[in-house]
């Protein structure tokens, strides 16, 4: 599948908020390059003195901070390690969950990035909060707040939780397809989406001036085209 175009979606003289396709990553690849990375593009439209504040898996979609100062990285980066930024993802998640701002707290290890895994002994300390937003007859729309920035973080809380979000394998997940949502289809059954549903929705930040800063992040079509088809049929 070819990704969609990287979009700007807000932009100062110390900061960029871009929207990253699915299937783009965040940093240049090793071995095979699928497409061109979040830092490759932007080095070529910024130069080489950006600075990236965070990181999303190439399948998420969502916003990413770009710092286009290094003042502006370090301010940025004070805030992450000292958890004062937030940020907010969508997850369609398999099955009819009911969370009311249910905080995971259980430790993941990342050391064998094949085997990703909440770990008591040797895990490091994480914590996410879920909610609710939307229901439907076999999935939920499930709004996601990572206290810490684990990798996988989201995708293996809620694993932990029997919440697998839809088309994320890895941990557990099924392929969903029309027919898991329509009763009669014509034609060849096919796949919702085609990568885990995981959407980085927003992100809260203070600018240099300490100004309280929110971007808010759209779907992109797949994602979209997803939660319609849910909403049609699947209600």
């Amino acid at each position: 599948m070819r990704p969609q175009p990287i979009q700007i979606i807000e932009e100062t003289d110390t900061w960029i908020a871009v929207n990253k396709p699915p299937f783009v990553p965040t940093i240049p690849e090793r071995g095979k390059k699928t497409a061109v990375s979040i830092m490759e593009w932007a080095k070529e439209k910024w130069g080489e003195d950006i600075f990236l504040c965070h990181r999303l898996d190439r399948e998420t979609s969502g916003i990413l901070i770009l710092a286009k100062t290094s003042e502006m990285h370090r301010h940025l980066s004070m805030q992450f390690e000292h958890r004062k930024v937030t940020k907010t993802y969508h997850a369609i998640v398999e099955g009819k969950i009911e969370f009311n701002q249910l905080l995971v707290d259980l430790p993941i290890n990342t050391s064998d990035l094949n085997g990703i895994r909440i770990d008591h002994k040797n895990g490091k300390s994480a914590q996410t909060e879920f909610q609710s937003v939307e229901f439907f007859n076999r999935f939920t729309l499930m709004e996601c707040k990572p206290k810490t920035g684990r990798l996988h973080q989201i995708r293996v809380h809620l694993a932990s939780q029997n919440a697998r979000i839809s088309a994320d394998e890895k941990y557990g997940g099924i392929i969903p397809l029309l027919s898991h949502i329509k009763r009669k289809i014509s034609g060849e059954d096919r796949p919702l989406i085609d990568r885990f549903a995981l959407h980085a929705k927003s992100i809260s930040f203070n600018d240099l001036d300490n100004t309280a800063v929110t971007v808010d992040c759209p779907y992109p079509k797949d994602y979209e085209v997803f939660l319609k088809l849910l909403r049609k049929y699947g209600s």
